[in-house]
């Protein structure tokens, strides 16, 4: 036993190291899917079908979201390690490639919407039920869509910004950009949405130009501070003089980034894909899964602030060179996050009921929120799992290995299943949810197995002096 617990158990310090990580990170998230929760029960308030059809439309956005994402981790693979080994003309190239893939990445998405959004929102629209209007859904969906496309600029700009923030140690300041990003969102959607005090009545209109003044605010506020702290932020010291990325650099980070950037666009649009073949019960089943998905998210905070802890921490440990202690420290820290998400995951379970009643819908969709939130919540120990085994990957460059590991186990498994589940089955929506995510079991044996044998453990800028 107390081999067991010198092996999987931390001192005190080390949760002191991990906490201070991954704490601000959780409460930067936290808030923010906090405030989306309020957000998400405001335009319930309004009806299912506004709520139906903003939900629609973040699911496309969460695309493009996890694609930003994937293009800004591709390059803090390098960012981080160059950091641990003290180069910062390194951590200043990443930043760059970080900026430009982000901005073409939104140029792409945003003449994507423009030009089919209207076909990707009549996916999810399907005949399942007698409650809800399709049409009426649909122009709430596609008037949500073109006001809140401008978001997508300063959201680019944030992610290339915090993200080599929190590379080189600054977890802080992305938090309180945050914080104050959902006190503007929170306050003018309750103004606009509503009409409080003076302002226009504008529903579903006004929960978009109330993302999009957030979303400015947040984005000057990180690049505002980045540029005035420049004896913090190294990176920043002529990060614009030009734009010339050291030509072996560049094909590093795209060989390494590229599969990490497409994994994370296939899995994204994998999970959109899932949710379609769900919508195909009815309108009721996509308005459950938007409070369970709005909670969900809420206390999913925990294992995804620790897995973004893991690769900030063991990417900085292999960039330094300190190969044992990077192995201790990320056995220690999986097993913590999977520690915390058997705790947070019983009581999500717990308060399951309570959230949906919030909501001005029907009883069905209250109950299969319910239901939907407790398959959740019974899962998150494999969540936090596969995340933190996913995030260990990728620290080492492993980003071919992840790929296979995320996006392909998504089309070759899960899709399959919830598209024969859903489409040739009489199963309740509910037990199909539950295969679908148990199946995530195999994924957590494969992730086992490959951080066991420590495939990533790889230092990959000591060639770059």
């Amino acid at each position: 036993m107390k081999q067991w617990i010198r092996r999987y158990v931390g001192d005190k310090q080390f949760y002191k190291m991990v906490l201070f990580v991954a704490i601000p990170i959780m409460i930067q998230n936290g808030i923010t899917n906090f405030v989306s929760l309020l957000d998400n029960i405001m335009v319930g308030q309004i009806g299912t079908e506004q709520m139906s059809g903003v939900a629609i439309v973040n699911q496309l956005m969460f695309v493009y979201n996890i694609c930003i994402f994937g293009a800004v981790s591709g390059a803090g693979i390098f960012g981080a390690q160059f950091f641990g080994k003290g180069d910062h003309e390194g951590v200043r190239n990443a930043f760059r490639f970080k900026l430009v893939s982000c901005l073409i990445l939104t140029g792409v998405g945003m003449v994507l919407l423009l030009t089919a959004g209207g076909n990707l929102i009549n996916l999810f629209l399907h005949e399942g039920s007698d409650a809800g209007d399709l049409k009426l859904t649909f122009d709430y969906a596609k008037q949500y869509m073109y006001v809140v496309m401008p978001s997508m600029i300063p959201f680019a700009v944030i992610q290339a910004y915090a993200q080599t923030l929190r590379e080189t140690g600054e977890t802080i300041l992305p938090m309180k950009a945050g914080i104050a990003s959902v006190a503007v969102n929170l306050v003018f959607d309750y103004l606009l949405i509503f009409g409080k005090c003076g302002f226009p009545k504008l529903g579903v209109f006004g929960a978009a130009v109330a993302t999009v003044m957030a979303r400015i605010v947040e984005c000057m506020i990180v690049v505002a501070w980045t540029h005035r702290h420049v004896e913090k932020n190294r990176f920043i010291v002529g990060a614009y003089r030009h734009f010339r990325i050291p030509g072996a650099l560049c094909k590093q980070i795209m060989m390494k980034g590229f599969p990490l950037m497409l994994n994370e666009a296939l899995w994204s649009i994998g999970m959109s894909a899932m949710m379609q073949c769900y919508s195909t019960r009815g309108l009721e089943v996509i308005a459950g899964f938007n409070i369970s998905n709005t909670v969900a998210n809420l206390f999913n905070v925990v294992y995804i602030a620790m897995g973004s802890a893991i690769a900030i921490v063991i990417g900085q440990l292999l960039g330094a060179g300190k190969m044992e202690e990077a192995v201790d420290k990320d056995r220690k820290m999986i097993a913590f996050s999977i520690f915390c998400c058997v705790v947070i995951g019983s009581v999500m379970f717990l308060l399951a009921p309570l959230f949906p009643q919030i909501y001005n819908t029907t009883d069905q969709v209250r109950s299969y929120a319910t239901s939907f939130i407790r398959v959740a919540s019974a899962c998150m120990p494999l969540y936090g799992f596969m995340h933190a085994a996913y995030f260990t990957l990728r620290s080492g460059g492993k980003t071919i290995v992840t790929f296979l590991f995320d996006s392909v186990y998504v089309w070759v498994v899960d899709i399959p299943l919830a598209m024969v589940l859903t489409r040739l089955t009489t199963f309740p929506i509910v037990p199909v949810y539950l295969m679908c995510q148990l199946i995530e079991i195999v994924k957590c044996i494969i992730g086992f197995v490959l951080v066991k044998k420590q495939v990533w453990v790889n230092n990959m800028v000591a060639e770059n002096n």
